[in-house]
């Protein structure tokens, strides 16, 4: 099995910055996307910015300039770095990976179980 495990979260001011990490473990071959989603009470689950092995990078359009995604493939861990947080970034964020788990094996999605983000006076 793989698991994704999410840290980082937790209570900040308008204008301040977080930073979350989310590290794969289990039987892993080859991690391939890996990308962080968002989901506000009572909203549909969002992408917030995907970076593929090769380190090439996506983000929705109301984080751009704000949030920078990488990744450490030799630690099969991704990060989320948040800046100029403001209210609406509230959330619970997910980490997903797409992992290929033997050499003949198709990759398969896994998601973490996420972390609660507050953004808030």
């Amino acid at each position: 099995q793989v698991q994704l495990v999410e840290s980082g979260g937790g209570l900040v001011q308008p204008g301040g910055s977080l930073r979350l990490s989310c590290a794969a473990s289990g039987t892993i071959f080859s991690i391939y996307t890996m990308a962080w989603y968002r989901q506000a009470p009572g909203k549909q689950r969002q992408m917030v910015a995907a970076i593929a092995r090769g380190g090439s990078t996506n983000y929705a359009d109301f984080v751009k300039g704000r949030f920078t995604i990488s990744r450490d493939n030799a630690k099969n861990t991704v990060y989320l770095q948040m800046n100029s947080l403001k209210p609406e970034d509230t959330a619970v964020y997910y980490c997903n990976a797409n992992v290929q788990r033997s050499p003949v094996g198709r990759a398969e999605n896994y998601w973490g179980q996420g972390t609660q983000v507050t953004v808030s006076s």
